[in-house]
């Protein structure tokens, strides 16, 4: 190469250098902006689901949890420990009215406290029946009986044939319901504040439904009676239907037998 073109060339070097530091001197690099850290966001522990939680579940401690949640996006139906510190022991024993999913805020409107109306329908499992019927303290144990316990269910009613027969008043008596569970004495869904005798003039039991049918025409024909059974009957697999063993039948009227809430003409 020759002199004059490497001293063109380191003319033109120095002059895009020179060039460079004046535009960088013009255009000095920009400082950074100190940002200022987030504000932090005020939050309040509210009651969720602990896990996925379905209809007619009764809440225990595992099925809630308090977690905390911004302030801003709390709804006025939410539970939280500012409304209601002991709110884990205030709704333990509720009933899941609708579903959660886990980690949803848990609300009063869907759930249903004991003694609460929307209480009975909601302990109630799916295809049976809820029907009262009026006790005496002497046909009720004693009053011995609680919400949970297991009874047959005794028809006792007058019988015209014998009566005819021999000309004087006779009465008969069969159970008509066998292994049913007690839903309620009066008003009383559970057992409270230690109470061991609950007395009350009327019994709810959850029947199916040829089982109601079964109970509506016993009460029409005579007496009802409750006969307690031992707590080893509590299992839902011992319901048993309205037939006696002794002969077969249900409630026996004029002319017709009742058999499984189904009414057939009487044998002759």
């Amino acid at each position: 190469m020759k002199t004059a073109q490497v001293a063109v060339l380191l003319i033109a070097l120095a002059a895009a250098g020179g060039a460079g530091y004046v535009y960088l001197a013009s255009n000095p690099a920009p400082v950074p902006l100190a940002v200022a850290p987030p504000a932090p966001v005020a939050a309040t522990k509210v009651l969720v689901a602990a896990s996925d939680i379905n209809v007619g579940t009764a809440l225990g401690p595992r099925d809630m949890r308090w977690q905390d949640w911004p302030e801003a996006s709390i709804g006025p139906t939410y539970i939280t420990d500012k409304n209601d510190p002991a709110a884990m022991e205030t709704w333990k024993g509720a009933i899941v009215r609708t579903p959660f999913v886990a980690g949803e805020p848990l609300r009063a409107q869907k759930l249903v406290k004991a003694n609460s109306a929307g209480f009975l329908s909601a302990i109630l499992p799916a295809g049976m029946r809820a029907v009262a019927t009026k006790i005496a303290v002497d046909t009720a144990v004693g009053g011995f009986i609680l919400p949970n316990d297991r009874v047959d269910v005794i028809l006792t009613r007058r019988d015209p044939e014998t009566t005819k027969q021999t000309g004087v008043d006779a009465w008969t008596s069969e159970i008509i319901l066998r292994n049913v569970r007690v839903l309620a004495i009066d008003q009383n869904f559970e057992e409270q504040d230690g109470q061991k005798v609950i007395a009350g003039s009327t019994a709810t039991l959850e029947l199916t439904p040829p089982q109601t049918e079964v109970l509506a025409l016993g009460k029409e024909m005579g007496s009802i009676s409750l006969s307690l059974r031992p707590l080893a009957d509590a299992n839902p697999t011992g319901l048993e239907g309205a037939a006696t063993p002794e002969t077969g039948q249900g409630v026996m009227g004029a002319g017709t037998v009742v058999r499984y809430g189904i009414t057939n003409a009487a044998p002759r």
